[in-house]
């Protein structure tokens, strides 16, 4: 601890001393034993920063790997192909999908069935209602003004749409300004048939609707169906299929696939096109490849912890032990074989040590290609298969990282950091609470020094008053 000196010159000058000078000088003194412990407090927070950053690698490196370890994940990721897009597009295989070739002749198209009026000028009032069924469905009735909507085709548009009934209408304008109703079923395919009511079908409630402006010359303002509603129907692979919509997804295991073109006429022979359902190896070998680029970025940071920064002082992991096991650990991962398939290790996937000989890898995208186009299924064994790389590394990675729930070494040094963390944060603010009151009473101490020192000479010219009039003698006088 330095020493502290008051400088006030003579005893008897009356100038006293610099009480806030001199206080600070003595409470510096007395913070020196907290260097220490500040010390070691931002060693000890440079090396969470560390074993954060080491941890948020580790954690991107096993979201790398499970994107390949899912059984739904990369691994499974299909890709599609149509001989003939003008007849039929693939629009997408998922994981569910099984590789292997599928040949589909389409018969027909899906057809949505529609109904319209006869066209009537925009303004004119109408009366009376639609009645109509879709599909198997109840019969249904709308009348012109339900929902207080107007008494005119927009009107009834308005209304019948406002009543939710499995058609949508739309009013269809004429290049004369007359226009037209139009339904539209809410159901794909024959499911979806619109039925209007006459008095065949449905002589209890036929529909009524008229223009009471100019009177039509076709009951119900013409209103018929104009598409009956039709299913798509191919042969996939020899067997009839059927589906509502164009859009299908019930024929191939995993696969959509958009229908486009049918036969033209009935004299035509139905076009054949071949669907190819293949592995989709170009995301497995980006995702592997990530996988190798991740484990470099993690290497190259464990290496740079080895070494000292710019201004030569250690890293904060330097000589770390939990370094050394982070390194271990995915060193000896990586390097391990399993079983005696073709594809038993990383080394058959093409992943190798770099040349620069610092534990970074390199991938042979070509050995990858190969072992993916021949051992496809070995290689998703390697990844997935019980015992096998990608369940034994995934259980490294966790042992490593910052998952406290799997004992990660990260996060065990993580909790025993801020231990001591909290300890030494502890012994500093009580350190603290102890100097201020310390300065509080010592301010006060000095502060009542510094007055008496200040009082002095006051004190000795009374005196010497005193001695003068006692005596007669005047210490003053010259001579």
């Amino acid at each position: 601890m330095g020493s502290v000196g008051l400088n006030f010159g003579s005893a008897t000058s009356g100038q006293g001393f610099d009480v806030t000078s001199t206080v600070n000088q003595i409470v510096t003194n007395m913070q020196a034993v907290e260097t220490p412990w500040k010390n070691q407090l931002t060693a000890l927070q440079s090396q969470d920063s560390a074993l954060s950053s080491l941890g948020a690698q580790l954690s991107t490196l096993s979201s790398d790997l499970q994107a390949l370890t899912d059984f739904n994940g990369t691994m499974a990721e299909k890709t599609g192909s149509s001989s003939n897009t003008d007849v039929l597009t693939l629009s997408s295989a998922d994981a569910s999908a099984v590789a292997g070739t599928h040949t589909v002749v389409v018969q027909n198209l899906a057809q949505v069935s529609t109904a319209s009026t006869d066209a009537v000028n925009a303004n004119d009032t109408l009366s009376g209602g639609i009645t109509f069924k879709v599909g198997n469905g109840d019969w249904q009735t709308v009348n012109v003004g339900e929902d207080s909507t107007a008494d005119t085709i927009s009107g009834l548009q308005d209304a019948i749409n406002l009543a939710n009934v499995g058609v949508t209408a739309s009013v269809l304008t004429n290049a004369d300004g007359t226009a037209r109703l139009s339904l539209v079923s809410g159901t794909d395919g024959e499911a979806g048939q619109i039925t209007i009511a006459d008095s065949t079908n449905d002589s209890s409630g036929p529909a009524t609707l008229s223009d009471a402006t100019n009177p039509d010359k076709n009951p119900n303002l013409g209103l018929a169906t104009i598409l009956n509603g039709l299913d798509a129907t191919m042969l996939v692979d020899g067997g009839t299929v059927t589906s509502a919509s164009n859009t299908v997804t019930n024929a191939i295991q995993g696969v959509t696939f958009q229908l486009l073109s049918g036969p033209n006429g009935s004299d035509s022979t139905p076009p054949s096109v071949q669907v190819v359902i293949a592995n989709d190896t170009s995301s497995i070998e980006s995702a592997i490849q990530s996988f190798v680029n991740d484990y470099n970025t993690t290497i190259q940071a464990i290496n740079a912890q080895e070494g000292k920064d710019s201004s030569g002082n250690p890293e904060p992991l330097y000589g770390s032990a939990v370094l050394a096991q982070i390194q271990e650990g995915l060193l000896s991962g990586m390097s391990a074989s399993y079983g005696s398939n073709a594809i038993n290790s990383l080394i058959s996937l093409g992943i190798t040590a770099s040349s620069a000989a610092d534990g970074t890898l390199t991938l042979d995208t070509d050995t990858l290609s190969n072992a993916l186009n021949s051992n496809f299924n070995q290689v998703v064994s390697l990844f997935q298969d019980s015992g096998s790389f990608g369940s034994t590394f995934t259980s490294t990675l966790n042992g490593l990282g910052n998952s406290s729930s799997d004992g990660g070494v990260i996060a065990l040094q993580l909790g025993e950091d801020s231990s001591q963390e909290t300890t030494l944060n502890d012994d500093i603010s009580n350190e603290q609470t102890l100097i201020s009151t310390q300065q509080t009473n010592l301010t006060a101490e000095l502060n009542t020094a510094n007055q008496i020192l200040q009082s002095i000479p006051e004190q000795l010219s009374e005196v010497n008053e005193m001695y003068s009039a006692i005596t007669g003698y005047n210490q003053n006088q010259n001579g």
